[in-house]
């Protein structure tokens, strides 16, 4: 059964790559309107994420691809119960990338504000309904003995995941805040970094409520922490991780800011996954519903095969996205080629 416990760990470690590096350009798009003030100052923060923005998605379809073949009934139930949720999810990342590329096609000023607006609302969009993906993940979900899920689009709306939402929505605008110290200059640069240290602030009250709600609302899930008291370094780590952002930010130290922001992220991912472990999708009705990294899982010659081609491929796909980093390094200038 390690195959199964590995494939567990790998699908964390994507999905988590998709936040840390989707994440960001989400950030960035949920700041645009507040931070940008005239059509030059859009393009430099649009530009900002230009060059890696699609490239960042890739780890979406990675995990999804993942899901579908190593927990095939996670993926049945999740996309058979959240029909109308994953309908909206897919609507938001279209509106978002068509916004990107079609925004500064013509001149006008009424046609680059309708796309401006469409950007930052659907990016803000996809961050919030992602944290209310996760906190009906948390909260349990109406699994039955089959694996199967019967749940309203509106009951997806419950104020716990509403509230993850809004912590989801929070901690990706200072993620891509961060991003943005990294690629902006002078009243512009000081703008952001005027407003991430309040965001920060917001972040830390939404995400501490939180914490002590998620641990009130679940007793199974306060247990796996008290059970498994190794779990309890993910959560120390992060909170520690945010302290760094927190001071770099405030000695203007972006790099250091920009990783320990991720390193904040990567073990928030890693906290939920080691209090869940081995349970991917709890069942709110029967805890005996739930699907597990064993009773969800493909077969063990289908998990080594997909083991060989993850081993082959995702060198190629770290190496690409290393490289798109590398080459498109330092402050925003804006060309011809720009958006």
């Amino acid at each position: 059964m390690w195959l199964n416990q590995l494939w567990f760990v790998l699908y964390v470690v994507i999905i988590g790559g998709y936040v840390i590096l989707d994440g960001f350009d989400l950030g960035v798009g949920t700041l645009y309107l507040f931070v940008a003030k005239d059509d030059t100052e859009r393009r430099l923060v649009l530009n900002s994420i230009g060059p890696v923005w699609d490239g960042n998605e890739v780890w979406l379809v990675l995990g999804g691809g993942a899901l579908f073949a190593a927990f095939p009934l996670v993926y049945a139930s999740l996309f058979s119960g959240f029909y109308l949720a994953m309908m909206a999810v897919l609507l938001v990342l279209i509106m978002r990338a068509v916004a990107i590329e079609f925004r500064s096609k013509r001149p006008g000023v009424r046609w680059r504000r309708t796309w401006d607006v469409f950007f930052a609302v659907a990016s803000a969009g996809i961050a919030f309904l992602l944290g209310v993906a996760l906190g009906n993940v948390l909260r349990g979900l109406p699994i039955d003995a089959a694996g199967n899920m019967n749940v309203s689009f509106t009951a997806l709306l419950s104020p716990y995941a509403l509230a993850l939402g809004v912590a989801a929505l929070l901690m990706l605008s200072v993620h891509g805040g961060i991003f943005l110290t990294l690629k902006l200059e002078d009243e512009l640069l000081a703008r952001v970094e005027r407003l991430v240290p309040r965001l920060m602030i917001a972040f830390f009250v939404v995400m501490t409520g939180l914490i002590a709600w998620t641990l009130l609302l679940d007793e199974d899930f306060a247990q796996n922490y008290r059970d498994r008291i190794w779990t309890v370094v993910f959560p120390v780590a992060a909170l520690a991780a945010a302290v760094v952002a927190w001071r770099s930010i405030l000695v203007q130290a972006s790099m250091r800011a920009f990783l320990a922001s991720s390193s904040m992220i990567g073990l928030l991912m890693a906290s939920v996954a080691a209090s869940l472990f081995p349970v991917m999708l709890p069942s709110s009705t029967d805890r005996a519903n739930s699907l597990t990294i064993y009773n969800s899982a493909s077969q063990q010659n289908t998990l080594t095969v997909m083991l060989v081609i993850a081993v082959i491929g995702l060198p190629f796909v770290l190496l690409y996205t290393a490289g798109v980093y590398y080459f498109f390094r330092g402050r925003v200038r804006l060309d011809d080629t720009s958006y």
